[in-house]
């Protein structure tokens, strides 16, 4: 097999286009091998991959393979050390449920990927049933949003769109929502009491939930802090939070 050694070449050029946002339509690229092994395993369509001559053996199973010299792979790469391998994968559409059971994380305006990302692979680990994002929360198939996330997006389904679409949704069907923040009003998490069956709202890195999403919310909630720090990461605080109601 004929192995690509330059980075003008046209599928090299189309592919390296997905690590922009604007052309992410249909398909982005997964770099690493932990990720390649999570696409598979989760039964996701790869339309291509781009792997060194040397490690060639380890994707036999997988079509539409091309191989690359070290110089070209780091076109498709935002790493500075390369594992060998990128995938180009193609994105799957969810649309929201119809019924709503169990625990969903929902994150309004989240803007930080690594934040995003975190937040996403923590709800995983805390066994929730999918994942909201507002509009303008972090693209999940940007880079640092898919190194945080380490495969979660596999595991559990994730929804986007308008967030208050997704609020009419949880009122409809009387699903609980709680979200955080510190007010008059809010309580210490470890006193609220659920069935298992709520949604959990984080809100903006630096301006918190919206003051929309205060009022849609049937309880607000925060975490006692008896330090001297001012706030906590959102990331951090949604990891005790999820892990806790």
């Amino acid at each position: 097999m004929e192995i690509i050694q330059s980075k003008q070449n046209a599928s090299i050029k189309t592919a390296r286009k997905l690590l922009q946002g604007k052309h992410r339509k249909t398909s982005y690229l997964l770099e690493g091998w932990h990720l390649f092994e999570e696409a598979k395993a989760s039964g996701a369509e790869i339309l291509q991959v781009f792997v060194l001559e040397e490690m060639a053996d380890r994707v036999v199973d997988v079509s539409k393979v091309k191989l690359v010299s070290p110089e070209v792979l780091k076109e498709l790469c935002e790493t500075q050390t390369p594992q060998g391998i990128v995938a180009e994968v193609a994105k799957e559409s969810q649309s929201l449920p119809e019924s709503l059971s169990g625990k969903y994380l929902l994150l309004e305006d989240v803007q930080d990927p690594g934040n995003v990302g975190t937040m996403i692979r923590t709800a995983d680990a805390a066994g929730y049933d999918g994942v909201f994002l507002s509009d303008k929360s972090a693209d999940i198939y940007n880079q640092k949003t898919l190194r945080s996330m380490q495969g979660s997006h596999f595991h559990l389904p994730i929804y986007r769109g308008p967030i208050f679409e997704m609020i009419e949704t949880c009122q409809k069907q009387g699903f609980p929502i709680l979200a955080t923040t510190l007010s008059t009003v809010s309580v210490d998490y470890r006193s609220v009491k659920t069935d298992g069956n709520f949604a959990l709202v984080m809100g903006n890195e630096g301006q918190g939930i919206s003051q929309d999403m205060a009022e849609s919310a049937n309880q607000l909630v925060h975490i006692n802090m008896p330090g001297r720090a001012e706030s906590l990461n959102v990331a951090v605080a949604a990891g005790i939070l999820m892990f806790s109601l």
